[in-house]
């Protein structure tokens, strides 16, 4: 086995790091002694989420969804070293049934949660493959690998980010530059609010996929789920057919798991998305 990559000095870009996933994966980062560019739509909860993480972290703005914004934020964070890794966090999760989801809502998941994947990955890698090293991991989902119902576009974004990681790897890599995804389950952030796990799962912790993504870095490699165990049930139950599999997700809940959800519990966080 290769030694693990040493952090130290690293230029880690962080977008949606104002909290959550994020904010634990930029602590994660700066204690292993990489330099941190913390991104976030909000200024100030870019700023005081800088401070909180301290060794050097720089807050900036930066709307994923704009690539005008996104593009300002990249040339940013370069002018204080090359962009040695990027990890494309950001997203919103609103949970709504397919046919009740406005158009508004539709197009602000895909454009935050898969357009903006494909533009940060574009506007870094160009000059990581004139370096001939780099890394782009991009933060998916659980969902992106089995869709749930009541989350028909959010699981197509995810679907989506993992089917561009594929292409982007097979491209990139043989230019030096590595791209990896990370697949949570339910993480107990505030995008998860109201959200129950399936029977046999847990809710795990931002910290504990902050620190898959800090091994990622560390160690590449293109998919890593997190918990890791729940990657074997997800395999053992894809080569059944459709018909048991339907009944295995019953029986484990998974099909009410974003349709039977606390609604109150996730009105800010549904208000906060929709901006």
């Amino acid at each position: 086995m290769t030694a693990p990559r040493d952090l130290t000095d690293a230029l880690v870009v962080i977008t949606g790091a104002g909290r959550g996933i994020g904010l634990a994966t930029a602590h994660r980062f700066a204690a292993a002694g990489a330099r941190v560019v913390i991104g976030d739509l909000d200024d100030d909860v870019a700023a005081k989420a800088a401070a909180a993480v301290g060794h050097g972290a720089v807050g900036l703005v930066v709307d994923v969804a704009d690539r005008g914004s996104y593009a300002r934020f990249v040339e940013q964070a370069a002018a204080l070293a090359p962009v040695d890794l990027l990890v494309n966090n950001a997203g919103i999760m609103p949970l709504t049934p397919l046919l009740e989801q406005s158009d508004d809502s539709v197009d602000r998941t895909l454009e935050v949660n898969l357009r903006a994947v494909v533009t940060g990955t574009r506007l870094v890698a160009p000059a990581m493959v004139a370096r001939g090293r780099g890394h782009v991991v991009n933060v998916a989902s659980a969902v992106g690998r089995l869709g749930m119902a009541g989350a028909a576009v959010y699981s197509a974004s995810k679907f989506g980010v993992l089917g561009f990681s594929e292409a982007a790897h097979a491209e990139l890599r043989p230019h030096g530059v590595d791209v990896s995804t990370v697949l949570p389950t339910v993480v107990a952030t505030e995008l998860a609010a109201g959200v129950h796990a399936t029977r046999g799962m847990r809710a795990c912790t931002p910290e504990e996929v902050a620190d898959a993504i800090v091994s990622v870095a560390q160690r590449p490699r293109f998919e890593t789920w997190v918990p890791a165990h729940a990657k074997g049930v997800f395999h053992s139950s894809n080569v059944l057919p459709r018909r048991v599999r339907d009944l295995v997700g019953r029986a484990m809940g998974a099909d009410t798991t974003l349709t039977d959800v606390d609604v109150a519990a996730r009105a800010d966080y549904e208000r906060r998305a929709s901006r």
